[in-house]
């Protein structure tokens, strides 16, 4: 099935066709087109053009579009599912809740959309500041430029598509080339609803004609989910333009002897191994205390071998494909590394085929090794015995990364100290690292980004907020 490509408001082809297939078998999934530079500058001169346009839309008219665009995914939900499972080799079901996520991600735009306000602040706290009042509003920023990842193609396309425009923005979006088809998905239900055209071009792209969103100085705002070293190097060259980078991570989860191991094991198989654990808060280090260490591992070792890997579209498989061989290649060299390094192989180890690793649990990881140190965005977790939970926390920080962190405990002191001491974006209390609701503000520090996501927060990226005062003793 053909899917040209997004361009202010019309659907076009080049002489460049782009294939987009599955990674567990490399069937044919879709085929698109890769955008030049031609492309490029049209999509950029109309987003300019529509920036005015996008400014001057009344907020009830921009949640109106998102809501229609949402009413039009809801009813597309199953083929949104089933082209995630295809060109990101996720599973079925785990692509499903995706595509759920994404369509929400839209509606709670939406309701933003119509409560972007501002506060009143009071100008007497000085006597020259008698007899004024003030009060902010937020106003659209211009043109953005979003680059979204091929982990979760559709929800955080979504989360930078829907924020912009409920904030009055147009965007053209680079989308990556291994998963564009989910985007083009969010395109189509756009362009139904009404935007207006060159507020959005939804471009798949060569990486050279793409860096062109970064160092474009007619884009005021980039916004880039992807790998650190990418995404600081874009900071570096993106000018004066604002810049919101949600980046990568190598997350922990602590798990004390008040927990409920039994609850904890559930939840990490889950949050460090769904998407083959492709994602930048999948759990990968656990710390667990040397008390329940050994049941602990015992138990997740056999949940893990209980699950099902292989064909991302049969609704039994619980782990798909790593998105291409060589992924799958890296983490069986990292591994084989760290093992020579004196790592011990709980479970695991081992490819399953061309792009399929096998759910891998370790030990005795140097903390130096690369599968601790680095982000393996792979299903594999390190599990590290401590015993003083302030010692754990302190190696939870011994990262250059700080996205999310899980503790599971019974403690309450231990959740208050654990929010206070540990340098990340967000601390999961009693769940995993790998949590998330859309609505909530997400993002990292250190190595792992700068600002926020989240419909409301990243309309407040997406917008300058400007102050009116008013003196009263002459109006």
């Amino acid at each position: 099935m053909t899917h040209p490509f997004f361009l202010a408001g019309s659907w076009r082809q080049s002489s460049e066709p782009l294939n987009v297939t599955c990674p567990y078998d490399n069937s044919l999934v879709g085929q698109t087109w890769l955008a030049g530079d031609v492309e490029f500058e049209e999509a950029t001169q109309a987003a300019v053009e529509a920036a005015e346009v996008m400014r001057r839309l009344p907020a009830y008219e921009r949640a109106a579009i998102l809501m229609r665009a949402h009413g039009d995914l809801v009813s597309r939900r199953d083929e949104i599912g089933r082209t995630i499972a295809g060109e990101a080799g996720k599973a079925l079901r785990d692509a499903l809740g995706e595509a759920d996520r994404g369509i929400q991600t839209f509606q709670v735009a939406a309701e933003e959309a119509r409560r972007i306000g501002g506060e009143v602040i009071p100008m007497d706290l000085a006597p020259h500041g008698r007899g004024r009042v003030a009060f902010t509003r937020r106003y659209p920023i211009g043109p953005i430029a979003g680059i979204s990842p091929f982990n979760f193609p559709f929800n955080l396309t979504a989360h930078k598509l829907a924020p912009a425009i409920a904030a009055g923005n147009p965007i053209v979006l680079k989308p990556a080339t291994k998963t564009p088809l989910s985007a083009l998905i969010l395109a189509d239900a756009l362009d139904k609803a009404g935007l207006p055209k060159g507020a959005l071009s939804v471009l798949p792209m060569p990486r050279q004609v793409g860096d062109r969103l970064v160092t474009d100085n007619r884009y005021k705002l980039l916004t880039f989910t992807g790998s650190s070293a990418v995404g600081w190097g874009m900071k570096a060259r993106a000018g004066r333009k604002r810049v919101v980078l949600e980046l990568g991570g190598n997350a922990a989860v602590i798990v004390d002897e008040t927990a409920d191991i039994d609850y904890a094991v559930k939840r990490i198989a889950v949050g460090g191994f769904a998407l083959a654990g492709q994602s930048c808060i999948s759990v990968q280090r656990v710390f667990v205390h040397q008390t329940v260490f050994d049941r602990f591992a015992s138990q997740l070792v056999a949940r893990l071998e209980a699950l099902k890997v292989g064909d991302p579209m049969d609704p039994a498989t619980d782990i798909g494909p790593m998105i291409e061989e060589s992924e799958a290649a890296r983490i069986e060299s990292w591994v084989r590394e760290a093992v020579q390094e004196g790592a011990t192989v709980l479970t695991g180890g081992r490819r399953l085929g061309p792009a399929l690793y096998a759910p891998t649990v370790l030990t005795n990881v140097a903390e130096t090794s690369k599968v601790c140190a680095q982000e393996v965005f792979a299903p594999m977790v390190g599990l590290y015995r401590f015993e003083e939970f302030n010692d754990a926390l302190a190696r939870v920080n011994r990262s250059s990364y700080g996205l999310q962190a899980g503790l599971f405990t019974g403690d309450l002191l231990r959740t208050l100290d654990a929010m206070d001491v540990l340098e990340v974006g967000g601390v999961i209390v009693n769940d995993v690292s790998a949590w998330r609701i859309d609505h909530m503000p997400y993002g990292g520090v250190k190595d792992s980004g700068i600002g926020r996501e989240g419909p409301r927060y990243a309309i407040e990226e997406m917008t300058e907020q400007k102050i009116i005062v008013i003196n009263r003793e002459l109006t």
